[in-house]
């Protein structure tokens, strides 16, 4: 005898502790057709599926890129008529790696930064432990 095999749901709570986000916002991702095709239970609960956990972690993903909530819509719209609206894809991405490639220079900038504090702070406790002259910042640049 061969069992029907069923494919694995999710409840809200479930997706919500998976992915780190409140209730709420799910709820509004799929007020704003960007998390689409959520079922009902009878009882009128949210089910989710593997597409849900598959399009969240896009959403995830594009959300810390930096994308609105518009251009999101604009994405899973595109990506509906995918072959009419391939270049369309591409700009919206490419625009957003030229983002993200910004975001990165400036968080290595400020990764650089944060790291000459620390050694100059630390520097700094070493030198009033061992009751030294406390190094000054202008060394440090």
């Amino acid at each position: 005898m061969i069992s029907e095999q069923t494919e694995k749901t999710y409840s809200i709570r479930e997706i919500s502790k998976m992915f780190d986000l409140p209730v709420s916002t799910l709820r509004y991702y799929e007020d704003e057709g960007i998390l689409t095709k959520v079922g009902r239970t009878k009882g009128n609960q949210r089910v989710y599926y593997e597409m849900h956990i598959n399009r969240l972690a896009t959403i995830c993903c594009f959300k810390r890129a930096g994308m609105t909530i518009g251009d999101l819509q604009k994405f899973f719209q595109y990506e509906e008529t995918e072959d009419e609206s391939i270049d369309d894809i591409v700009k919206l991405l490419e625009e957003r790696k030229k983002s993200v490639e910004q975001q990165l220079n400036e968080l290595e900038k400020d990764y650089m930064h944060v790291q000459k504090k620390l050694h100059f702070y630390s520097d700094i406790r070493d030198a009033l432990k061992k009751g030294e002259e406390k190094p000054r910042w202008e060394e440090y640049k």
